[in-house]
């Protein structure tokens, strides 16, 4: 039994995907301080690859479904992180937050949507420009 555990355990790694988030100051649709995808939906176990394509950006968690793992990278550094808890995981580009430079993750089912939601109008009014990303975002978060 032992054994058949283990397998199935490491054969789940086999079929987790890596996604590739890129930083942006400017993207190809002319929006400005953009993540790219800036929603995505992934498995349990898979990975998110966030890559500073331009100078002066880095990721940092700012909302994780309960007992998750906070997240932050180095500036102008690529870092992947492997998300294992289900949930809505909210990020920023610390140095780029007014300028509403956000993204989500959806890790299988929205466990923490309540709390999310009523985090999100507090978010969104920190922003001075690019208003209404969050909310546009989180239309995209599905059972």
């Amino acid at each position: 039994m032992k054994k058949l555990l283990a397998l199935i355990f490491a054969l789940s790694f086999c079929f987790a995907k890596d996604y590739e988030v890129q930083m942006l100051d400017l993207n190809e649709n002319g929006q400005t301080m953009v993540f790219e995808p800036a929603f995505i939906k992934i498995a349990p176990g898979d990975s998110v690859t966030f890559v500073p394509t331009h100078k002066s950006h880095y990721v940092r968690s700012v909302a994780i479904p309960e007992s998750a793992q906070k997240f932050e990278s180095l500036l102008d550094k690529k870092k992947t992180f492997t998300f294992e808890k289900e949930g809505i995981y909210l990020y920023v580009c610390p140095p780029h937050q007014m300028m509403n430079m956000v993204g989500i993750i959806q890790v299988g089912k929205p466990t923490n949507l309540k709390k999310v939601e009523s985090l999100l109008p507090k978010l969104e009014k920190r922003a001075i420009s690019n208003k209404g990303r969050w909310l546009e975002y989180a239309k995209r978060i599905t059972e």
